[in-house]
C-alpha cells in the first residue's frame, strides 16, 4: 500500500504486480475503487483495515481483473447500471471479447484456459449503482464507455487527479508487458494506448472516450494497471490524444 494522491492509496498486487486497487478517504474508513483480482483479496482487506476499515467498494468496470475481491470483502458493491449484468454474471468471460484474435499463442492460450478464471472472484450482486456526475470521495463520476459499455471513472477538479480504471492502457495486453516509458519533457510515466479491440466493447466509443479524458487536462491518471502517469497538463493532454489517434487509425485501416 502507497500514498499516490491526496487521501488515495494504491494496493497493487498479483502478476507482476500489475493490478490496481485504490482506496479513498471516506468518512470513518476507505472505499475501494476497483476491486482487482481475487488472490488479492487478503492484500486489500488488511490495507483497508490499517485506514479504518472498507465501506464500499465502486468498480471501475466488472471484467475478471476488476471485479475479483469484491465477492470476498463482505461489503456493498456498486457499478454503473451497464456494468450490473456484467457485475452479476457467473463466469469470467464477457461476450464482446475476441481473445482468439490475439495473436501471440502462448498468451492467447493464458488468456482462455487459465489467467481470467484465476483473477475472478465470481458473480456479484450490486447493491446500487452510480452515474455520471455523482460524488464519491470528494470525486466526480465520469462515464468513460468503450472498453465496457460501463465503465466509469472519477475525476478531482481541484488538483486534476482522475482514477479511470482501464479506460486508458499503460500495459501492452498483447504481450503481458508494461508499454515503454515516456521520453518526453513535462510528463512522467509509461506510454498510453488505447486499449486493445480484443477486449473491447466498441473499440471507435473507447477512441472517444480517450479523448473526453483528454479533455479534463488532467495532471495524474491512476490506471487500473502499472505505475501513474503524471505531469503538466498540456502535455498529459497531447499524450492522451496520441492514443487515441493511433488506435483511430488502426481502426481505419482495418476497415
Amino acid at each position: 500500500m502507497e500514498p499516490v494522491a491526496d487521501g488515495v492509496w494504491l494496493v497493487r498486487g498479483d502478476l507482476k504486480w500489475g493490478m490496481n486497487v485504490y482506496l479513498l478517504q471516506d468518512e470513518g474508513g476507505v472505499t475501494a475503487f476497483d476491486a482487482g483480482t481475487q488472490p488479492m483479496t487478503k492484500a486489500v482487506s488488511a490495507a483497508a483495515e490499517k485506514l479504518g476499515g472498507l465501506k464500499r467498494v465502486v468498480l471501475g468496470h466488472a471484467d475478471s481483473d476488476h471485479r475479483g475481491t469484491a465477492p470476498h470483502l463482505g461489503v456493498p458493491v456498486y457499478c454503473h447500471p451497464d456494468e450490473a449484468e456484467a457485475a452479476r454474471a457467473p463466469g469470467p468471460y464477457r461476450d464482446y471479447w475476441t481473445m482468439d484474435d490475439l495473436s501471440v499463442g502462448w498468451v492467447r492460450w493464458l488468456y482462455k484456459h487459465y489467467l481470467h478464471r484465476r483473477w475472478d472472484g465470481g458473480a456479484i450482486e450490486p447493491a446500487g449503482t452510480v452515474s455520471e456526475g455523482d460524488e464519491i470521495c470528494g470525486f466526480e463520476v465520469k462515464h468513460f464507455p468503450g472498453h465496457a459499455p460501463g465503465m466509469i471513472g472519477l475525476w478531482r477538479e481541484s488538483d486534476g487527479v482522475c482514477l479511470c480504471s482501464d479506460t486508458i492502457y499503460f500495459v501492452d495486453s498483447e504481450h503481458l508487458a508494461a508499454l515503454p516509458e515516456l521520453e518526453l519533457d513535462g510528463v512522467a510515466g509509461h506510454e498510453a494506448s488505447v486499449p486493445h479491440p480484443v477486449w473491447n466493447w466498441n473499440t471507435a466509443t473507447a477512441v472517444e472516450s480517450v479523448r473526453k479524458l483528454a479533455s479534463l487536462a488532467p495532471r495524474k491518471i491512476l490506471a487500473g494497471h502499472e505505475t501513474a502517469l503524471e505531469g503538466e497538463r498540456e502535455v498529459m493532454g497531447r499524450v492522451l490524444e496520441d492514443a487515441a489517434g493511433v488506435r483511430e487509425r488502426e481502426l481505419a485501416v482495418s476497415g
